[in-house]
């Protein structure tokens, strides 16, 4: 039976990997508490021991306004597990599957970034980030990185639940409408990874984007969460707002827009829209609410 340690698993992605491999195999599900991703020996002894077929880590340091003021935790997290967990993968034969950000970008590009893009990170975040891809492909690991922007699920801290959490509180918001990026919910990066690892025979050890469709600014992506939940009788104003009048410890890229055009034509994927993601994601959880 095939068996997969899934780093991670108590985070938004993790949760909706944990129902979507199930079919794939024995997960072995590893939260917060049960791993320190800082501690090398740690990691390791945890693949050891498992002696696991794939690795999927969904675990990272993902408080990017922190990362300024915590930057050697975030590279612990980012960079340095990422490749200890490519080294253990390497000695084993497992293979590997490790997510990272749109903002390894600077958001200087005006059309959608590829692949072999040069990045060039604006924050901490970001540079962590982009040296746990490196770490990673220096080994010679059966490894993909996915590449993904925006996301947010039904469950844990993102911006839809922040939105609809404020709405519900507020007369009126202000967002952010100079940024433009690809909302993408945990649950698609979920069945594309489930997708990935079902294509044994398809060796990795490559680098992929991964998003929704289409592109929005962080403006309109509030303005669509409140219409598609509510109608018409939205309960907030939302006004738009400059990066410069929401200062913020980090400096976000303005366009982060990844091309998956890689993806979808090496494992012949049809991604839905960012808008389309959204509504299916709103409405299951409206659905798991009311069950």
């Amino acid at each position: 039976m095939h068996k997969i340690i899934l780093i991670g698993s108590n985070g938004q992605v993790g949760h909706e990997l944990c129902r979507t491999l199930a079919t794939l195999g024995t997960i072995v599900p590893v939260g917060r508490s049960e791993l320190d991703l800082a501690d090398q020996s740690a990691i390791r002894s945890l693949v050891r021991d498992v002696e696991p077929d794939t690795i999927v880590n969904a675990a990272a340091y993902t408080a990017v306004d922190r990362a300024e003021l915590e930057r050697e935790m975030a590279y612990l997290v980012n960079a340095n597990a990422p490749a200890v967990l490519a080294q253990e993968a390497e000695l084993l034969g497992a293979r590997l599957i490790h997510y990272s950000t749109d903002y390894v970008f600077d958001g200087t590009k005006e059309t959608p970034y590829l692949e072999n893009d040069e990045p060039n990170p604006l924050n901490v975040y970001g540079s962590s980030k982009l040296e746990g891809e490196r770490g990673i492909l220096k080994t010679d690991a059966d490894a993909v990185i996915l590449r993904t922007s925006w996301v947010y699920s039904a469950h844990g801290k993102n911006f839809v639940r922040t939105i609809l959490r404020l709405a519900a509180e507020r007369d009126e918001l202000s967002v952010v409408a100079d940024q433009r990026g690809a909302p993408t919910s945990a649950g698609l990066i979920a069945r594309v990874t489930a997708e990935l690892i079902s294509h044994q025979e398809q060796s990795f050890h490559r680098l992929y984007h991964l998003t929704s469709c289409g592109a929005t600014s962080w403006y309109d992506f509030a303005r669509a969460i409140l219409r598609i939940s509510y109608g018409q009788a939205t309960p907030c104003r939302v006004i738009a707002v400059k990066s410069e009048e929401y200062p913020t410890e980090a400096t976000r890229p303005t366009n982060s827009v990844l091309d998956c055009t890689r993806i979808q034509s090496e494992y012949d994927l049809d991604l839905p829209t960012w808008d389309e993601e959204l509504r299916l994601t709103l409405r299951s959880t409206v659905t798991e609410a009311n069950a």
